[in-house]
């Protein structure tokens, strides 16, 4: 139970929360708490989303080996798992992974590669060529999550097509030193700044229930708010045996939803996008994430997890009354 006073949610009246109730919000005690910060997120959503709902879809383009120490990542060469390992897959196959995504109504789709930094020479050379695949078929919008990134590689990406770069901050940043020693937190900063200096919508955001305290997960959002970024993914930790995390105990759902209703009310304009955990930690409340503000889903299988089929989001959108943005229809 929460000992700080529960401020009222609906009394925001258009303006920011601050971080000390941003903190409070992330710890209801009961559902007439959590139900009035529901209503304040939803009705933000309603605002600037209306009844629109994004899906994309990702796909594990290279796997395993990575060199740093992400206490979560079941990639990591640090951790013992049994994440698969296996180089990058070729154009066409990325190409068609796309052509299925659209198939199964995701709007977007990421390219995700294992590693600190964007590929380079054969490897960058492939990534480039999908994505001009993708955009000649022309039936879903390419992203592409490459790690640290320059200049000059966001604009080669920017070339052939790329129109989204995905990067989280990860935790906030008193508390990314227990995540991540391999690398700093302005590290990452600095790729989100470079792709939008390159003319690239992005996608940023971080996970959840990392053992981090109410304020530093506030101090997430809030981190991730001075970026303004167009899409803000939350995913919830579900610990992977092997990894440094393995032995923490799953956040609950009630708190997973007060977490998205918390980043939206932070970010009332972009998209909140759930992601990875969302089937683990949500169960059978998943619905509600769409009240709690969440505008976008990650759907289908995810980096080394499974994830909710696309027919059963459709299924759950339609049901609450909401519109998803599909892919072009191929002529």
């Amino acid at each position: 139970m929460s000992q700080t006073p529960f401020p009222d949610p609906l009394a925001l009246a258009g303006r920011p929360p601050t971080p000390a109730e941003a903190a409070a919000w992330l710890e209801p005690d009961d559902l007439g708490q959590l139900g009035r910060l529901l209503a304040a997120a939803g009705a933000a959503r309603q605002r600037w989303q209306a009844d629109a709902v994004e899906l994309c879809a990702i796909v594990n383009a290279r796997s395993g080996r990575c060199s740093e120490d992400c206490a979560f990542c079941a990639q990591s060469a640090h951790h013992h798992t049994d994440a698969q390992v296996y180089p990058l897959l070729s154009a066409t196959e990325i190409a068609q992974r796309a052509e299925r995504a659209a198939d199964c109504g995701a709007l977007r789709f990421g390219l995700v590669t294992s590693g600190k930094g964007c590929p380079s020479g054969r490897d960058l050379d492939e990534i480039c060529r999908a994505l001009e695949l993708i955009v000649k078929r022309g039936r879903i919008l390419p992203c592409a999550s490459l790690g640290l990134l320059n200049a000059a590689q966001a604009r080669r990406l920017v070339e052939a097509g790329l129109r989204r770069y995905h990067h989280n901050l990860e935790s906030g940043p008193s508390y990314f030193p227990s995540i991540c020693a391999s690398h700093a937190f302005e590290e990452r900063v600095e790729t989100v700044r470079v792709a939008q200096q390159a003319g690239l919508e992005v996608c940023c955001g971080g996970i959840v229930g990392m053992g981090e305290t109410p304020a530093q997960r506030a101090e997430l959002a809030f981190a991730v708010a001075e970026l303004a970024p167009q899409s803000v993914p939350v995913n919830f930790l579900s610990p992977i045996a092997g990894t440094r995390l393995a032995h923490l105990r799953p956040m609950g759902a009630l708190q997973a939803l007060a977490a998205l209703a918390v980043f939206k009310l932070i970010m009332p304009q972009a998209q909140i996008r759930a992601c990875g955990g969302r089937a683990q930690i949500l169960g059978d409340l998943a619905p509600l994430m769409f009240l709690a503000g969440a505008s976008a889903a990650m759907t289908g299988n995810y980096l080394t997890t499974q994830g909710p089929q696309s027919q059963r989001d459709l299924a759950v959108i339609a049901a609450l009354g909401l519109r998803p943005v599909l892919p072009p229809r191929e002529e």
